[in-house]
């Protein structure tokens, strides 16, 4: 892998800068404070995102909404770009993601881009859910935190290089192993619990089978009873189906012959209801007779009533002319009074524009007053003929209504007397009727009679009915106990044969758990004395390989930092041991110089031992390293180049305010920040 360039917009101290890398050694130089570890932070947030307890605030810069880093890398002559940004919301998060392979470029999820990152640079899956340790180890690590790992203890320490050194999953297989053990254990403790009743199931079994075959004996004799009884069922109910014709039969006649006296008694009715037709029918036809009609009256009043109407027509118009009139002259006379006011007022003719002579406009409003009082005279006059024309109307509107009631009296006499012929014939025909009504009275009567006959032989059979039905019920009795007992004999039998088959499958499933038993018993065995022993001295075996390794190269990039006075070697659980002069010193006594130097050699002996391990990813000639001089003496410093060297990388980024690193590399990138912000200088 080599970096080629890095664009950062937004992020901590800076607002927006591009910066290229080039093959070979470069310092990232500046004062403390200057923007060169945002530098290393934003490579970092570009290749994998916001690590787990990360927050976006370390990253955004204050007041700023958005941000966003591009870095362009090279890995097997692949060109590769990758776009993070981040959000200000609620809370501070990742937004847009990208990557750009072969000239094609995908906007893909956080999760999507970090494993395809995984993926390019060869990283194991596993690393895919965790922190970057593998990249922190092996690439970046801060100096304060590879500072941390020496002074953590020894358990923490050993599972952070278990997962870097990806073999943590030898910790985990017996980890698994101790709990799928405690499992397989309590296992054989609830299958030898299920396996405690199988003798005594087996007994069981033998006795319910000896039991079965006696209800099934008993069940043979109960049915053959319960057979008879159904056949005597059947000969009584024949017997009663009979029985129940004749009484059936019997309801039939009673029902015919309520039937025949409710006719009777309508046809009575009937009867009644005609005559008291016919008695109304003749009183109307004598009140109808004494009374005389002549058809002229009705003519007669029609040429009076439209005679009338034809007057209260004339009237109306001279009503309507009067009204007409009345309206005029109270218009006249409000027009000449407005003209009257008017001209009182008026010194100068509108017209002449000529002074108006007093004489002439009191006589004007003199001849004024005269017509109004004429036109008075006249309203008075109108308004009294038209009182009178409303009095005749009123009178004549109640001659006709009169008059139109005299009408209609006469047409409904007229009516009366044209129904007559009609009358006299509706009581012929109910004449006719109620003599019908009387021949078919006495046939129903005869039919009755002779219906009381047949009902009377009928009713003998009640008697024999009641009996039968006694002796069909205690049958029916009978045949239900029969029935009862079959029943619960069955049910036993079905429930002996379901407990039957249970305790075979039960017995059936205690064999198969014996043996399942057996298995668990060897499995468990096997696990815990010869598949986890064999795991811990692989595990051991793996652990003093990597020890011894990693201690001999500590030791040799300690050498070249640190005058020969200092010794130091790894212990089993990889706590540096520092001697000096032929006694052990506590790593807290030690100069901030040398404790630079003890974590500077052991981050530098990870990152080999790691590389060596895990040979096939893609970041092993990259090497960056945060402030590696932190505390170094002048002499310390010189010795920083024979260390360069030694680490024979193809990309190699320093971070450090150390004037003199200058002179150890190849190029130099200079950072400086004024009013706040971060620049890269020309």
């Amino acid at each position: 892998m080599r970096l080629k360039k890095l664009i950062i917009d937004n992020i901590r101290s800076y607002k927006h800068e591009e910066i290229d890398f080039v093959e070979g050694s470069t310092l990232l130089a500046g004062d403390v404070g200057s923007g060169k570890t945002s530098v290393l932070l934003s490579i970092e947030f570009a290749l994998f995102g916001l690590q787990p307890g990360q927050k976006g605030t370390s990253l955004l810069r204050n007041g700023e909404d958005k941000a966003e880093v591009s870095i362009e890398f090279e890995v097997d002559d692949k060109n590769i770009l990758i776009k993070r940004s981040l959000k200000r919301g609620k809370s501070i998060s990742q937004d847009y993601c990208s990557i750009t392979m072969d000239g094609e470029t995908k906007e893909i999820s956080v999760m999507e881009l970090k494993n395809k990152v995984l993926d390019i640079l060869n990283y194991p899956k596993e690393f895919s859910k965790k922190q970057n340790l593998l990249y922190k180890f092996t690439v970046y690590t801060p100096q304060e935190e590879m500072k941390q790992i020496i002074i953590q203890d020894s358990n923490t320490r050993l599972n952070t290089l278990r997962h870097v050194f990806g073999i943590d999953k030898y910790k985990k297989i017996l980890e698994n192993t101790s709990t799928l053990t405690s499992k397989l254990r309590e296992e054989k403790r609830i299958k030898q619990g299920l396996t405690v009743d199988f003798e005594r199931d087996k007994e069981e079994i033998i006795s319910k089978e000896e039991n079965l075959e006696a209800k099934r004996y008993n069940l043979t004799s109960i049915e053959k009873e319960l057979f008879l009884k159904t056949e005597e069922m059947k000969k009584i109910k024949e017997e009663k189906f009979k029985i129940s014709e004749k009484i059936n039969q019997q309801q039939s006649v009673e029902n015919e012959l309520s039937k025949t006296k409710l006719m009777i008694s309508s046809k009575n009715d009937s009867i009644l209801e005609n005559l008291k037709r016919i008695n109304i029918f003749k009183g109307e036809i004598s009140e109808l007779e004494t009374l005389k009609f002549d058809t002229a009256k009705i003519s007669q009043a029609e040429q009076e009533l439209n005679s009338k109407k034809i007057g209260k027509e004339e009237l109306n118009e001279q009503n309507l002319k009067t009204t007409s009139e009345l309206a005029s002259l109270r218009m006249k006379n409000s027009e000449t009074a407005t003209t009257k006011e008017r001209l009182k007022h008026i010194d100068m003719c509108p017209t002449c524009l000529q002074d108006v002579d007093p004489i002439y406009q009191t006589n004007a409003i003199n001849k004024l007053d005269s017509d109004i009082s004429l036109n008075i005279e006249r309203i008075k006059s109108l308004e009294i003929e038209k009182l009178s024309i409303t009095n005749k109307i009123t009178k004549i509107n109640l001659d006709i209504s009169s008059k139109e009631k005299e009408i209609q009296d006469l047409r409904l006499l007229k009516i009366k007397f044209e129904n007559v012929a009609e009358k006299k014939e509706k009581i012929t025909e109910l004449e006719r009727s109620n003599f019908a009504f009387e021949k078919d009275i006495d046939l129903l009567k005869t039919h009755s009679e002779s219906l009381k006959d047949s009902l009377a032989e009928l009713k003998k059979f009640d008697n024999v009915f009641e009996e039968i039905k006694t002796k069909l019920e205690e049958a029916f009795r009978q045949e239900k106990q029969a029935e009862i007992k079959v029943a619960e004999l069955k049910k036993e039998i079905e429930v002996f044969s379901y407990q039957i088959d249970e305790l075979r499958k039960k017995i059936l499933r205690t064999e198969n758990i014996k043996k399942e038993l057996h298995y668990i018993s060897e499995l468990e065995n096997w696990l815990s004395k010869k598949f986890a022993p064999v795991i811990s001295f692989i595990e051991k075996n793996v652990m003093l390989k990597l020890q011894s390794e990693f201690s001999k190269v500590f030791t040799e990039w300690f050498a070249m930092l640190v005058p020969d006075a200092f010794n130091v070697r790894l212990n089993d659980d990889f706590t540096p041991i520092i001697e000096y002069n032929d006694y052990e010193i506590d790593y807290a006594y030690l100069s901030g110089g040398e404790r630079t130097a003890i974590a500077l050699a052991y981050r530098l002996a990870l990152n080999q031992v790691i590389n060596s391990l895990l040979s096939k990813i893609k970041t092993k000639d990259l090497v960056i390293l945060d402030e590696p001089t932190d505390g170094f003496s002048d002499q310390q410093l010189d010795k920083m180049r024979d260390v360069l060297q030694q680490l024979n990388v193809q990309q190699l980024i320093i971070v450090s305010h150390e004037q003199k690193i200058e002179s150890f590399v190849e190029n130099m990138i200079r950072f400086n920040k004024v009013e706040g912000i971060s620049k890269k200088e020309e």
